[in-house]
């Protein structure tokens, strides 16, 4: 079963200084419909303005996945890590029984451009810890590069939940598959640029949630960057 979530379903809150378009239900936008998908609970969509960001702040029993689209993201947190989020880097989080941290653009003139993951743990109340890192373009051209999973295999940062996360890059005649479960989820993102995946086109913005299915297909990409989450059901 394949079911579409358009760009323009989304929430969106517009604070001034963050544009940010919900997924799924957060802070002010409640949608019962909308609650989750799996364990991968937030996709945040967010434009930071040049010289803001999110101050000091608590997070519990959540992994939470950083990932830049343009400029770049400060990041500090209690455990004493200092590190600049970049295009192409994959931040992984883990709060567990509980983390402090901030984001910045310390910009003086471009926005950030991220996307912020929350993703439910399998076990709560574990040691908070960190890890972050880069996976070229060249790595993820034309082909779903994992960077994000349970086990931390084949170089990817390592999540502590049932889930994995791959990132891909599709232009023109470039395509892949991947073999799914059937008795998981399946949720496809499109970051930016136009795919068409199991025969649905997308655009930036929209996402496609696929249960039931063994088989992923992407194909026919316009400078499309797009995010595939494999989900325990």
């Amino acid at each position: 079963m394949l079911t579409l979530r358009t760009s323009d379903q989304r929430g969106f809150a517009d604070h001034g200084w963050l544009q940010s378009f919900h997924s799924f239900s957060f802070a002010d936008y409640f949608d019962p419909a909308h609650m989750g998908f799996g364990p991968l609970r937030v996709i945040n969509d967010d434009v930071v303005a040049a010289g803001r960001g999110f101050g000091m702040h608590g997070h519990r029993d959540m992994e939470i996945v950083t990932y830049v689209l343009q400029g770049k993201l400060s990041h500090k947190d209690s455990l004493g890590n200092g590190a600049d989020i970049l295009p192409g880097d994959v931040q992984r989080m883990s709060a567990g029984k509980g983390i402090m941290h901030s984001e910045f653009n310390q910009g003086l003139r471009d926005p950030v451009h991220l996307l912020q993951i929350w993703i439910e743990p399998t076990d709560k109340g574990g040691a908070p810890s960190y890890e972050q890192k880069n996976f070229s373009d060249a790595d993820k051209r034309g082909r779903l590069r994992l960077v994000a999973s349970p086990d931390g295999s084949e170089g990817s940062v390592t999540i502590h939940a049932d889930a994995s996360l791959r990132v891909g890059l599709f232009d023109g005649e470039e395509r892949a598959e991947l073999a799914l479960n059937p008795a998981r989820k399946a949720y496809v993102h499109v970051a930016r640029g136009a795919i068409v995946a199991n025969g649905q086109a997308l655009k930036a913005g929209d996402a496609l949630k696929l249960e039931g299915e063994a088989l992923l297909t992407l194909q026919g990409g316009e400078q499309a960057e797009v995010l595939v989450f494999d989900l325990a059901a």
